[in-house]
């Protein structure tokens, strides 16, 4: 294999990539073993036509394909090893040359990690944030916490109300027909969450058990079914079940119930306030490192390219789907109940990715700029942190991390380093 790296403009390269006309014939010769037994001939059993045949048949490029997946995927790798470039996107590839008894080649257009050109980072100006704690907010506090320990009852003697429980049958119909994914039997909703298309829930508010009743809705102009964005639907609905929440007294056994610092009310409050106080100081820092980073990004000049920028909102993607499937619910049926797509979702989500991508670029250039270096100690006191918050022994975490995991955190610690860094040499205004 022989390689050639042009860099592009806007921090781009692409890779030419040449793999030799004996390494084509190899794998040639191993796309024929693969597809073999899927091709046959008169007169040949099954899986025993020779490949001079099935080339003379069907064209020499009846192999091509195959073999060029194999050459793509092994070459790339290590063109990827050899061309010295922090390739922050996949590739975009384009064959052109694939020819039987000639070399195969093939380029592969890459994002490559940017430059970042420090501006201001010491001496910014951040907001001076107050942790004083009024009476107020000690007794919403409190409230969110009986909210919390309310219990579902069963309500049969009124209708439905905002933030109720239901449980419900639904069928839905455009222009007097059943749409297909429009029906759901005993299907649990709390009126308000917001979880099915506007208006849907709202209207539900005064339904009574038992009771057939009909929703009228506009789907999305957006809505990712082609076949119902913007039309007008009624669902024939019926509600089961209607449950509310039933908060406890505020009193000496509730204080026992969900305290193990405090056993009268007037002890909780003060406890509920210290604990206010404490969670304001937080967010006050954290509100400081995110205006003394945003100033920093925000100062730096970056040339990002755009399929870096793809490549991370994408890999965000995947990780929302995998939070709401943790939840019960498929990505296809987010998507269904918000009208929502998985591109436009992508979409949503590239501001976010390039903020991320900008912001950690900006602390790992302070990091350099500053000689920021994690220590082998300081790794091992940031483990047993870990180790401790998972209820397990360190030596028992160590097993479970490789050498690019350790030279990952030590990265990410000396990033929160540089945070600290500006933070601190910010000034309060």
């Amino acid at each position: 294999m022989s390689l050639q790296v042009e860099k592009l403009e806007h921090n781009m390269a692409r890779l030419t990539i040449e793999v030799s006309a004996e390494d084509v014939e190899k794998a040639l010769q191993a796309a024929y073993l693969k597809e073999r037994s899927r091709i046959s001939l008169p007169g040949f059993r099954k899986g025993k036509v020779p490949r001079q045949m099935i080339e003379k048949m069907y064209g020499p490029e009846v192999f091509y394909d195959e073999a060029a997946n194999h050459m793509i995927s092994e070459a790339y790798g290590n063109a990827y090893d050899e061309c010295g470039l922090e390739i922050t996107s996949q590739p975009k590839i384009e064959v052109k040359q694939l020819e039987k008894g000639k070399p195969f080649i093939f380029t592969a257009e890459v994002a490559v990690k940017p430059e970042v050109k420090l501006g201001e980072y010491k001496g910014l100006k951040v907001d001076k944030v107050s942790t004083r704690v009024t009476q107020k907010e000690v007794d919403e506090e409190i409230d969110k916490e009986r909210e919390r320990n309310a219990r579902m009852i069963d309500v049969t003697d009124r209708a439905v109300q905002d933030k109720d429980q239901v449980v419900l049958d639904f069928e839905g119909f455009v222009d007097g027909e059943a749409f297909e994914g429009g029906k759901g039997e005993n299907y649990p909703l709390t009126i308000g969450s917001g979880s099915f298309i506007p208006g849907f829930e709202e209207q539900l508010i005064g339904a009574e058990i038992g009771k057939e009743m009909e929703v009228n809705v506009k789907f999305p102009e957006d809505y990712h079914a082609k076949d119902l964005a913007g039309k007008d639907a009624v669902f024939k609905c019926t509600v089961h079940e209607i449950k509310a929440k039933e908060l406890p007294e505020l009193d000496d056994e509730f204080v026992s119930d969900v305290s193990e610092e405090s056993e009268t009310v007037d002890q909780y409050k003060a406890e509920v306030k210290g604990k206010i106080k404490e969670r304001k100081e937080r967010e006050g820092k954290e509100k400081k490192e995110n205006q003394a980073v945003e100033q920093a990004v925000e100062n730096a000049e970056i040339d990002l390219p755009e399929p870096m920028v793809d490549l991370q909102a994408r890999q965000m993607a995947d990780d929302f789907a995998r939070r709401i499937m943790q939840q019960g619910m498929t990505l296809e049926q987010y998507i269904q109940f918000t009208g929502q797509s998985e591109e436009k979702l992508i979409e949503e989500l590239k501001p976010q990715a390039e903020k991320r991508i900008r912001t950690r670029l900006v602390l790992e250039a302070i990091v350099a700029a500053e000689n920021i270096e994690v220590s082998d100690e300081r790794l091992e006191e940031e483990l047993t942190k870990m180790a401790e918050s998972y209820q397990m022994e360190v030596d028992k975490l160590k097993e479970f991390m490789g050498e690019n995991e350790r030279k990952q955190m030590k990265e990410d610690i000396a990033v929160q380093d540089a945070v600290t860094l500006i933070t601190e040499a910010a000034v309060e205004g």
